[in-house]
């Protein structure tokens, strides 16, 4: 989620400016370490060599002699403050000294706040019966003034949604976070009006799998979130016109690992369809415009025709999600071009062909 930093910025209306200073600010700590520790190392002399050519590292929180590599120092003092949990008003025992971190995939991105469930005031003591009642009043109208906006509702609703697929569809943190940007994105832009949040979701889902080489197709996030192929490609199509994303192309690597795993073919006929498929990638002229699945289940099925081992067109084509015409017909042109390269180095290539 670091890496989603500064695209939380983009949202943060009423402290744009501060939020990016702070974590510029703070991007930077090794060289504020770098720069506010030799003042203090001036006086530190190396016992080895006596060198006074002392540095800091600040990831490790080292003080070391530059001239010998002697550590001098094991531990660096941290003055600036930090963000920490107060478990005693919340009745838990997390020590931890940083608060629940940001993130894009909540309506309100972790920065609003809560009234706690404790019947405790802030000195331990036990609050009042009629001062209680009035304390479950003020959390209920806090929960709903959490989504008073329309925008507010259809971002819980859509965030609600990306979770459970994201267990369904086994995507990372990095996936989730990209997804919920270009879902803001696409909200900022009023294009999720008169449509549905799970189209819209499902095809930002897609788009995030494309740009961060996940291997989901439409077909798989089709399924797992319960809609149309029709519509969800209606709104990658949407999606990728009018925010101008340049999608780039699927990695038919990728793809030979996964058929190979869920058809349970052995690593001998991995690594020879691998092989195969890097001379492929290297001509241009025979993926481009191909189905990566289809070109990755026809690989296969040609390493599998030398290793000898026994599995037909239609299992490999049940694996992929193609038909076996489309495996038939790439196999034939794999083998046509291929075969006419005479060179020395597509020897051992040209022996896959035999069978």
């Amino acid at each position: 989620m670091v890496r989603y930093l500064g695209l939380i910025s983009e949202f943060n209306d009423y402290d744009n400016k501060g939020y990016l200073n702070n974590k510029k600010k703070y991007s930077s700590n090794s060289q504020k370490l770098q720069t506010s520790v030799p003042s203090s190392n001036t006086a530190l002399i190396c016992s080895i060599c006596g060198s006074n050519q002392i540095i800091t590292d600040a990831e490790s929180g080292e003080t070391i002699c530059s001239k010998c590599g002697q550590v001098l120092l094991d531990k660096i003092l941290e003055t600036q403050p930090e963000p920490q949990n107060f478990p005693k008003s919340y009745g838990s025992n997390d020590r931890s000294r940083t608060g629940m971190s940001t993130s894009l995939a909540r309506h309100d991105m972790g920065l609003s706040t809560i009234i706690g469930r404790t019947d405790r005031d802030a000195s331990g003591q036990k609050i009042d019966p009629l001062m209680r009642s009035t304390m479950e009043r003020l959390k209920t109208w806090d929960i709903r003034t959490q989504t008073h906006t329309p925008t507010d509702r259809n971002l819980k609703q859509a965030f609600f949604q990306l979770g459970v697929l994201k267990d369904k569809l086994g995507l990372s943190d990095t996936v989730v976070e990209k997804t919920a940007y270009i879902y803001r994105k696409a909200q900022q832009r009023m294009l999720i009006r008169g449509r549905t949040i799970s189209g819209i979701l499902s095809a930002a889902i897609c788009i995030s799998c494309r740009e961060l080489g996940t291997p989901r197709t439409l077909k798989d996030i089709s399924v797992g979130s319960n809609v149309r192929l029709k519509e969800v490609a209606r709104s990658y199509r949407l999606l990728c016109f009018e925010l101008d994303l340049k999608i780039p192309i699927v990695d038919p690597m990728k793809c030979v690992s996964r058929v190979a795993n869920k058809a349970k073919l052995n690593e001998k006929t991995k690594r020879q369809a691998a092989e195969i498929m890097n001379n492929v990638i290297q001509r241009e002229t025979l993926s481009a415009g191909k189905d990566p699945m289809g070109l990755a289940a026809s690989v296969l099925y040609l390493a599998s025709l030398n290793t000898g081992e026994n599995i037909t067109q239609a299992n490999i084509a049940d694996a992929a999600g193609v038909t076996e015409v489309t495996i038939r017909n790439r196999v034939k042109d794999l083998k046509k071009q291929l075969l006419q390269d005479n060179n020395n180095n597509n020897k051992k290539i040209q022996g896959y062909f035999t069978n």
